[in-house]
């Protein structure tokens, strides 16, 4: 019976796991995660899958095998133009929606296939080692925390047998000492990897709540991904109009400014959070910037291809900009960066121009496995 849940369960689990990739791009597209989010954990709706269940009718009220009836009398009661509450009836089917809890681990790994995303080469020293204890084999002393009862038991019953101590009518086992088995194992060391997300957000007055909506829905993903791939994982937050400051994930999302923009502010911070905190030759190092493509001047986009020239993209693995339309914005940033950065395989650019865009261009960011 076990047996026959578990596999069960895992038919389910393999459903699900189905279901959300046929509407996986729908998901992102459209923000569509249900809030209860935790730390492993997110619940998104998945659907058409629809539960068994048993439905019990009222006695006396008609049906087979109840009252009269003659052949080719119709079932049950009505004639099909309601049901007495006032609603008349329909012949559409109704909307049905599962919520389901999935790891992240499971969610990065069906974005990974349906995109069909790289693995990342972490770059830059282990920073961390774990130690993972692996059980190999079998031995005849050890803890008796990891006594092996079913190779004990195994053992004795053996030794019953041959020595003609075993009775079937009263088949009771008594292990002694030489009949102990317990589980012998090693300890493997494995490296892990460091990571920073330094995420960078525009949010003068051109930047609406719809723009910073698509840089939310983006954000979650990128972060479901580079998460799947890093076990040591930090995000900062830095926000800009004319001046740049460091916020919290909350505040990044809802703050709206109203002043002018200079990109370069945020650059600046962005340089000054990565020299003082993330060396880059123990962190993997990924700023992310999204706005809608205006600048105060030329003169300022010029300090920002110095920036990033000299010192942001030296000691990162990848620097991305992700320019969300807007009616306001004039969008000549990113052409500016395509301009002095032609070829550079180290900076990514892309234009999302609405939700619809979302999927290409979290494929343009990560698709490369940097």
């Amino acid at each position: 019976m076990t047996q026959r849940i578990d596999s069960d369960q895992r038919r389910f689990k393999d459903i699900v796991r189905g279901k959300i990739r046929d509407n996986l791009r729908r998901y992102i597209s459209q923000g569509e995660l249900i809030g209860k989010q935790g730390k492993d954990l997110v619940s998104i709706p998945v659907p058409q899958i629809d539960i068994p269940r048993f439905r019990f009718g009222q006695r006396n009220n008609g049906g087979v095998g109840q009252g009269d009836g003659e052949p080719g009398d119709p079932v049950g009661q009505g004639d099909g133009e309601g049901d007495g509450s006032g609603r008349e009836a329909g012949d559409k089917p109704g909307d049905h929606a599962l919520e389901v809890d999935i790891t992240m681990e499971d969610l990065a790994q069906i974005l990974g296939q349906e995109l069909e995303l790289p693995k990342i080469q972490p770059r830059g020293q282990e920073k961390i080692e774990s130690k993972r204890v692996k059980f190999t084999g079998i031995r005849p002393v050890g803890p008796e925390s990891l006594r092996h009862f079913r190779r004990t038991f195994r053992r004795a019953l053996r030794r019953q047998i041959s020595s003609g101590l075993y009775n079937p009518k009263n088949p009771v086992i008594i292990p002694i000492r030489e009949d102990f088995r317990y589980r012998s194992f090693k300890e493997d060391t494995k490296p892990h990897y460091n990571a920073v997300i330094i995420y960078m957000m525009d949010v003068s007055g051109s930047m609406g709540d719809e723009q910073k909506e698509i840089v939310r829905i983006e954000s979650f993903w990128i972060d479901t991904w580079l998460r799947s791939q890093y076990k040591g994982i930090e995000s900062r937050y830095i926000i800009h109009d004319a001046a740049a400051k460091e916020v919290d994930r909350e505040t990044f999302f809802r703050t709206k400014e109203s002043g002018g923009t200079m990109i370069s502010s945020a650059y600046k911070l962005c340089w000054d959070i990565i020299r003082k905190d993330y060396p880059s030759g123990e962190w993997n190092i990924y700023p992310f910037h999204f706005s809608d493509g205006d600048n105060w001047s030329a003169d300022d986009t010029m300090q920002c291809v110095k920036l990033l020239r000299e010192q942001i993209i030296p000691n990162s693995n990848v620097f991305c900009y992700g320019q969300v339309e807007s009616p306001y914005g004039s969008g000549q940033f990113i052409k500016d960066l395509r301009v002095h950065f032609r070829g550079d395989e180290d900076v990514i650019t892309s234009e999302v121009k609405n939700k619809d865009a979302i999927v290409q261009s979290i494929k343009d960011f990560l698709g490369k496995g940097r």
